[in-house]
């Protein structure tokens, strides 16, 4: 009895240290912000009737697809990823899940969401997520060895999920779905070049050139996110005057552009690591209240 109740504790153990391998692997914390503004924009959808159960689809269908182009991103960067101290245990390159496990993994959960966008809602909403997955995963991915543009590339990507809900609630492409990409592509800039800032001892060592100048974090690339994230408040306001939103979320949106836009100045002034940091921790406070307040007015 003791023996076969530590073979059922050490198979449990093996099933969730499998798991949450897998689950690293999926990056889902990181999907999860994906898919939130995936599903905000298709309850954006004038005259969508949704329910429970097509708006967890939908969130199925994004974690499945935004999990894969992660998995993918992982197989080709598991060399540089044992070079950077905060990526080094990650399952491929601490080697607890082979290529060949990621790769199965990957193709699975890609197929599987993609189905799911196209059988559920559309198979235009399907279509941009195999677009999403392999411009992440195989162009993106990639590029950010060769220079730096590779994060405009990767804000193409990153600003497909609003748009591919919207499809997928719309059936078409349409100015209430292009507004919130815009949103999200802008926003990605700042947020991106704040990452590579904190993290860029990291990304030398593994050969990544993320940031535009060249030579390391610098208050011209402090100037250019402030540029960016002041892009935002105009954008932010798009949908209420696409009559998606109201006027209290308008508002509510233009204040989450100003507290954005005073992180990014005080980059500008301080030219630091903390700076770069709360800049970093701004942008996901800055895209969390801008969509919630977006749907909440339109609810």
């Amino acid at each position: 009895m003791l023996q076969e109740n530590s073979i059922k504790l050490s198979v449990s153990y093996a099933v969730a240290s499998r798991a949450k391998d897998y689950f690293q692997l999926m990056k889902f914390t990181l999907t999860f912000l994906v898919v939130f503004s995936c599903v905000v924009s298709y309850l954006l959808v004038p005259g969508v009737e949704f329910t429970l159960v097509e708006v967890l689809l939908l969130f199925l269908g994004g974690i499945l697809v935004s999990g894969s182009g992660s998995i993918v991103n992982q197989i080709i960067e598991r060399d540089s990823d044992k070079l950077m101290a905060r990526t080094a245990n990650r399952p491929l390159p601490a080697g607890r899940v082979s290529v060949t496990e990621a790769s199965i993994l990957a193709f699975i959960t890609g197929i599987a969401g993609i189905l799911v966008m196209g059988l559920v809602f559309n198979w235009l909403s399907a279509g941009l997520s195999l677009l999403s997955l392999v411009l992440y995963g195989f162009v993106y991915t990639p590029w950010k060895k060769w220079n730096s543009f590779a994060v405009f590339i990767g804000a193409i990507p990153g600003a497909l999920p609003p748009l591919i809900g919207w499809v997928a609630g719309a059936g078409e492409f349409s100015e209430g779905g292009w507004a919130m990409f815009a949103i999200q592509f802008l926003w990605q800039f700042p947020h991106f070049w704040a990452i590579a800032w904190v993290a860029h001892n990291d990304y030398t060592k593994a050969g990544f050139k993320l940031l535009p100048a060249g030579t390391g974090p610098s208050r011209y690339i402090a100037i250019q996110s402030t540029l960016y994230t002041l892009l935002l408040i105009p954008a932010g306001v798009a949908p209420y005057f696409l009559k998606l939103s109201g006027a209290i979320g308008a508002v509510v949106t233009i204040l989450a552009g100003l507290f954005y836009l005073y992180r990014a100045v005080m980059l500008v002034k301080n030219a630091d690591v903390p700076s770069a940091r709360r800049l970093m921790f701004g942008s996901y406070i800055y895209l969390a209240v801008t969509f919630l307040a977006i749907l909440a007015d339109k609810l």
